[in-house]
């Protein structure tokens, strides 16, 4: 047992690595996607997501979000303190049926918890003030979320209900779409972006760094997905990676076909969200679903890309990196998934319907309830001088592209 708990842990801390390595791809997609005078705010919102969501998730996330509801209990809200201290056979075999020890298991959940503010700072991008994110992301990081993951990963009522979210379609990716949905209502769209009620193309700077950055995150799924079998289980890993990536594959390719008819060009960054819109798409269902399965999975979130970002930018919102389309609509629609067509035949349509519509609700009233009250506040959009400027200059006097031209004399 002591050999098979090794080999279970190492895959789990290389699966954690997997994940953190995924917030690099983050900020490669996002500053790719936006304009060159905002790159050094992405990259300072991005880390400090990880950073202040790790100590967050150490303080009191962890034991939010793992509280061990009693029986009897609503299932609903709890905590089991403050810190990590681990409990007596948190680094034995008997600790998590051998998968890992206590420490693995705090880290690998960590990596996962900033994510969903990750989720915001790209749909906010180019106009938010980075004080207000900041708040944003302390309160949303360190309470709602977990909260809203004890629901299901901690056993509470959702649990209960038979709701299942394999690894985070709506655990992680809904529960950032819908605060960016709320985001991006209430800070408006960026200055350019609609001219006498039509929608402008607002080019990406980079957009080599933000096909990086998907490759990147990509590969970081392989932890995402691999890891959440919590386990080196050899039939169970291969099986999850495989319906990933071939997801992945079938997003990409029909969103860009689809993208083709619809628009007559072959756009890359289509082509890449259908990419993230079918990993997003799997994540929930990606261990009990059949190859051909994750296929289709995978297709139809690419083909929902498509028509998602277009209908967002119809209802004048203003998504820059196409967050709410890849996290929120793909999560949705991956965790209906698992309803059609999961193997295991506990999984049923109307309990993921039912989960779908909690997080919903939750997640919507506390985003609103959090950013609303900034707005009224301390504010939440920047000067349109500052805007047109750029932020790097006017949040933090510097730029992320120094300039390399030799002093002439």
């Amino acid at each position: 047992m002591e050999g098979l708990l090794t080999i279970n842990n190492v895959w789990m801390m290389i699966c954690t690595a997997l994940v953190f390595f995924m917030h690099t791809g983050f900020a490669f997609l996002e500053i790719g996607l936006t304009r060159q005078k905002n790159t050094l705010n992405i990259l300072f919102k991005n880390i400090f997501i990880i950073t202040v969501g790790l100590l967050l998730y150490y303080l009191i996330g962890f034991n939010l979000m793992y509280p061990g509801f009693e029986d009897g209990s609503l299932g609903i809200l709890d905590s089991a303190g403050f810190g990590i201290a681990p409990p007596e056979n948190g680094m034995t075999p008997e600790y998590a049926d051998g998968g890992y020890t206590w420490w693995t298991d705090f880290l690998f959940q960590g990596m996962f918890a900033a994510t969903a503010a990750t989720i915001v700072s790209g749909a906010v991008a180019e106009r938010m003030k980075i004080g207000s994110f900041m708040i944003f992301t302390v309160i949303y990081v360190g309470f709602v979320y977990p909260i809203a993951g004890s629901w299901k990963w901690g056993g509470g009522f959702l649990d209960e209900l038979g709701f299942y979210d394999f690894a985070g379609s709506t655990l992680v990716h809904s529960v950032g779409g819908w605060a960016a949905l709320v985001a991006v209502w209430l800070l408006g769209s960026r200055i350019e972006k609609f001219k006498n009620g039509k929608p402008q193309a607002i080019p990406g700077h980079n957009i080599p760094l933000a096909t990086a950055g998907v490759l990147v995150l990509w590969l970081g799924w392989f932890g995402f997905n691999g890891g959440s079998v919590l386990s080196a289980d050899p039939e169970l890993t291969s099986l999850t990676l495989v319906t990933t990536c071939l997801a992945a594959a079938a997003g990409g390719v029909v969103a860009a076909l689809v993208s083709f008819i619809k628009f007559k060009n072959l756009d890359l960054t289509m082509f890449l969200n259908g990419i993230l819109g079918g990993l997003v798409g799997i994540t929930a269902g990606a261990d009990v679903m059949t190859p051909e399965s994750a296929i289709l999975i995978g297709a139809i979130a690419g083909t929902l890309i498509v028509f998602a970002v277009s209908c967002v930018d119809r209802i004048k919102l203003d998504d820059p990196v196409g967050a709410i389309a890849v996290h929120l609509i793909c999560g949705i629609w991956g965790t209906l998934a698992v309803g059609l067509f999961s193997t295991n035949p506990e999984h049923t349509f109307l309990a993921q319907l039912a989960g779908v519509a909690c997080y919903a609700v939750f997640c919507l009233a506390t985003s609103f309830l959090i950013i609303f009250t900034l707005k009224k506040t301390v504010g939440i959009r920047v000067s349109e001088r500052e805007e047109l400027e750029g932020l790097d200059n006017h949040e933090h006097g510097m730029k992320a592209y120094s300039d390399f031209r030799m002093n002439e004399h």
